[in-house]
């Protein structure tokens, strides 16, 4: 997917909101998550047979020249094996046309984006941790996700409503005004939107393109050093001899009170039991959830 780049005092911002979409809303966003997550395992699957028939020529002796050759997982060509089999294949041949083809590409482009970052962790292009080949994504795992970037995408005047591809006008849960008033204005244009499931309510999240207006700098004759700490977030120290301390917000002891409060309230649950085969209460899932 080709990486956006912002016009000169344009910025790209990221507006989350809540939804509360229907029983049929969510029945559709739903499908369209696990149409990504099944074009993705298609595409993990396409990519990774020629790998391992390779191999299995290999062992019996086949020469370079005569071995099956490699599959492609760029965007586009994995795009056009997906759309040569989608018909006929019957994985999705019966159902693949309720969806949006967004929520294909969507599951594409992070495969193709798996693999070039596994081949550059590989050849030691990509710095941290090594990273192994995709894997298929788990049906009961795996997080619901899907990505929007054409079509109507917009939310509406009334500030409580965003409109999405094939999925509608759905209710937010909460006022979008903070991205309606920028794009009524002139300032913002929508890109994309990403829709996601998270602790049990679906969240949309638009990416847009909005002009900011950069203030001039009050010192320009003054140079300042900042130290980051742990005790102390930064020092700063100008060249006037001015020092400034901003003091550590203490993120972390705040998220970690919340999940003891949230362990606590798993472990009163009834939950999974594998030595009896007992099934965990919807109460637990909820509270696990949570967690």
């Amino acid at each position: 997917m080709k990486r956006f780049r912002p016009q000169p005092g344009f910025v790209v911002q990221a507006y989350r909101f809540a939804l509360d979409p229907n029983a049929s809303q969510e029945a559709a966003l739903r499908s369209h998550c696990g149409a990504a997550r099944a074009a993705y395992n298609w595409a993990v699957g396409w990519v990774s047979a020629s790998w391992w028939q390779r191999r299995a020529e290999e062992t019996y002796g086949v020469a370079e020249t005569m071995l099956t050759q490699w599959r492609p997982w760029s965007l586009p060509a994995l795009r056009k094996a997906f759309n040569a089999i989608k018909t006929t294949d019957p994985r999705f041949a019966n159902w693949w046309e309720e969806n949006s083809k967004e929520a294909y590409n969507t599951g594409l482009a992070n495969a193709s984006a798996a693999f070039d970052n596994y081949a550059k962790s590989k050849s030691g292009e990509r710095r941290g941790k090594r990273l192994g080949a995709p894997r298929f994504k788990s049906k009961r795992k795996g997080r619901l996700a899907c990505r929007f970037t054409t079509g109507t995408i917009r939310v509406d005047a009334d500030g409580r409503h965003v409109t999405l591809p094939r999925l509608g006008t759905i209710r937010s849960h909460e006022p979008t005004a903070g991205l309606l008033t920028r794009v009524q204005a002139g300032t913002a244009r929508i890109l994309s939107v990403t829709v996601r499931h998270e602790r049990g309510r679906w969240f949309a999240s638009f990416q847009a393109e909005v002009k900011r207006d950069f203030g001039r700098v009050t010192r320009p004759d003054v140079a300042v050093g900042i130290d980051l700490g742990v005790k102390s977030l930064a020092v700063m120290a100008d060249s006037t001899g001015e020092i400034r301390t901003v003091p550590n917000p203490r993120h972390y002891d705040g998220a970690l009170k919340l999940l003891r409060r949230a362990c606590r309230t798993v472990s009163r649950r009834q939950g999974p039991d594998r030595r009896t085969g007992r099934k965990p209460s919807k109460r637990w899932e909820k509270a696990n959830a949570a967690r």
